[in-house]
């Protein structure tokens, strides 16, 4: 097995960000969280169901900002669909789908256009949600049919919504995260 290399981005990048969770990146987390599910909660006629646009999923592209946003999403998520009155699946695998993409997009924030940070949102959150569509809320049409409506949703809401708010952060992204680019 190879030694850690200093240069390999990949590896030194995930724990650095184990080494460096601070007091501030808990406050971002925790901001993002009750950000995410009071829109969720405030906006739910249209954040659930076969046709939704979940506007707090513009949220999704905080990860290419900072690691807070990963738990602060999935924290967000699972508060939201838990006061909305999603089933414990949707609660569960709603949630682990949010999770997975923001680490992704937190992931792929060095490699990938800034353009794509909504990507992982939109995918994942298609085939998990429309799973769930069809699966547990037994929603009559075809899972493909169901991944196709949630994933226009979330097209809509993180890229139509989402890189606009990526572009304002960027502008005082210093002041909001503590670095610079």
């Amino acid at each position: 097995m190879e030694d850690l290399q200093p240069n390999d981005l990949q590896q030194t990048d995930l724990l650095q960000t184990k080494k460096r969770f601070t007091v501030r990146d808990l406050a971002q987390g925790a901001i993002i969280a009750a950000v995410y599910a009071l829109l969720t909660i405030f906006l739910a006629p249209i954040s659930s169901g076969l046709i939704q646009c979940r506007v707090s999923e513009a949220m999704s592209v905080l990860p290419y900002f900072t690691f807070a946003a990963v738990p602060g999403l999935f924290i967000g998520c699972v508060i939201a669909n838990l006061l909305v009155g999603a089933t414990i699946y949707d609660v569960i695998f709603g949630s682990l789908a949010t999770l997975l993409a923001a680490y992704i997009t937190y992931a792929m924030r060095k490699r990938f256009s800034k353009y794509l940070a909504p990507l992982p949102s939109v995918v994942i959150n298609a085939l998990v949600v429309g799973w769930l569509l069809t699966s547990i809320y037994g929603i009559e049409v075809s899972y493909w049919v169901a991944a196709g409506y949630v994933a226009i949703g979330q097209a809509i809401a993180c890229f139509a919504l989402g890189i606009p708010l990526l572009k304002l952060l960027e502008r005082f992204r210093g002041k909001l995260f503590g670095e610079a680019h």
